[in-house]
């Protein structure tokens, strides 16, 4: 009789780990009864009717409700010369979306001990050590003053922006103008360069202001991938392949797209003076969007992955999931909760907060719009955006490679219409 009991207790622990990790895992087919999916198709309409009046070239959409597929579909075209049907699986820029991964890469390195948050940079690239801040700017002839920082920028400065490190391009104005003439590369796009020798230099150059004071976004999240390579002696591209593509099963998530698959990458577009869709020509803004396929050594990690629907979603389904899935630990899931609990001062990032490596919506922000408090969520340059909702347990993306936008409130709109087909 014991012995009975004892297969019979063995039996349920291992049908529960079954039943367990099968729950961690997206589920790509059957019906959820939590969503009502006549508003839910709604959607198909709305996007549709912004190809239709030439709004929008194409793009592609994924909703995951209690780690099950409840909406994946591509709408009008991806590529408009050929007029190539818009595919799930198509290959997007990510653009800024890299950040959250790469976050996730420096926690890696938090939990096994290597890192801590609070420590000065300078303890790993030395350049970053005494560092000064603007004081006075010339615009005429980009000179400057400064005066000392009132101490050393933290990892966790990085992770939220608040280091006082600016952008090339798209910074401001004097970060701009600091930047281009000291070669600071955005990370946007191909790049020929050295990752530490440029944030080195970049080390060198004053901060936009005092760290900690403010949200500046930056160039932190390079400076993060940076520190990876240092910290872990791998490339920021192996080593994140090795913690969490691999792992998570992210097939389709590179920073060089293999020769093979390049055919799945979406056009990129802009809008003219009329706001006419137009091709992102191989010169503008300085960034040649055929960057995917050529061979780097500069590993963007705030910036320089391509990746689709799906594995992005896996990625963040993990997250919800407390750092597992499928079985697997990528993460602790206090380090998820630390991860996504505000980290910055109130009224820093306008009504919502900032956690690490993500946005967080407040009570305030939640008041607002229709995802629920606790969300987390950023975007990227090309016109792509994410979040997962705690409350909600859900996981969406809507994906376009389309900037600027005059009419990018179709993402807005199919978020209020997702929302209201939830039972």
């Amino acid at each position: 009789m014991q012995r009975f009991i004892k297969q019979l207790s063995f039996g349920i622990v291992t049908f529960c780990v079954t039943v367990t990790a099968a729950a961690q895992t997206i589920q790509l087919t059957g019906k959820n009864n939590a969503i009502d999916y006549s508003k839910l198709n709604t959607i198909d309409s709305l996007i549709n009717s912004y190809v239709k009046k030439n709004w929008l070239t194409g793009a592609v959409t994924i909703v995951i409700k209690d780690n099950m597929v409840v909406q994946h579909k591509g709408y009008g075209v991806a590529d408009m010369e050929s007029k190539k049907p818009m595919q799930k699986d198509q290959l997007f820029r990510i653009m800024s979306q890299t950040k959250a991964i790469t976050s996730v890469g420096i926690m890696i390195l938090y939990e096994q001990g290597k890192l801590m948050l609070d420590e000065p940079v300078s303890n790993y690239i030395a350049e970053f050590k005494n560092q000064m801040v603007i004081d006075k700017f010339n615009e005429a002839d980009t000179t400057f003053t400064t005066v000392p920082a009132k101490r050393g920028i933290t990892i966790r400065d990085l992770l939220t922006h608040t280091s006082g490190i600016d952008y090339g391009d798209i910074g401001t104005k004097t970060g701009r103008l600091i930047y281009a003439k000291y070669k600071i590369p955005t990370g946007l796009g191909h790049i020929d360069a050295n990752l530490l020798d440029r944030m080195k230099a970049l080390g060198k150059l004053p901060l936009i202001h005092q760290p900690g004071e403010k949200f500046s976004y930056g160039l932190n999240t390079d400076l993060l991938g940076c520190l990876i390579e240092v910290i872990s002696g791998e490339t920021l591209d192996a080593f994140l392949r090795k913690n969490i593509f691999e792992p998570l099963g992210m097939k389709d998530t590179y920073f060089v797209v293999p020769a093979e698959k390049a055919n799945r990458l979406a056009g990129v577009y802009t809008e003219d003076a009329n706001n006419t869709i137009i091709p992102w020509s191989h010169t503008f803004r300085g960034i040649d969007p055929d960057y995917p396929t050529m061979k780097t050594n500069y590993f963007s990690g705030g910036a320089g992955l391509t990746s689709t629907a799906f594995d992005y979603a896996v990625f963040m389904q993990m997250m919800l999931n407390g750092g597992t899935y499928n079985g697997k630990q990528i993460i602790s899931n206090r380090t998820v909760e630390m991860m996504t609990s505000n980290q910055t001062k109130e009224g820093l990032f306008g009504d919502d907060y900032f956690g690490l490596g993500f946005s967080i919506v407040s009570a305030k922000g939640a008041a607002k719009g229709p995802r629920n408090e606790g969300s987390f969520a950023w975007g990227g340059y090309y016109g792509t955006t994410y979040w997962a909702d705690p409350k909600a347990k859900m996981v969406c993306l809507f994906l376009t490679q389309h900037t600027p936008n005059s009419h990018g409130d179709v993402e807005k709109r199919f978020e209020q219409i997702l929302y209201s087909a939830i039972k």
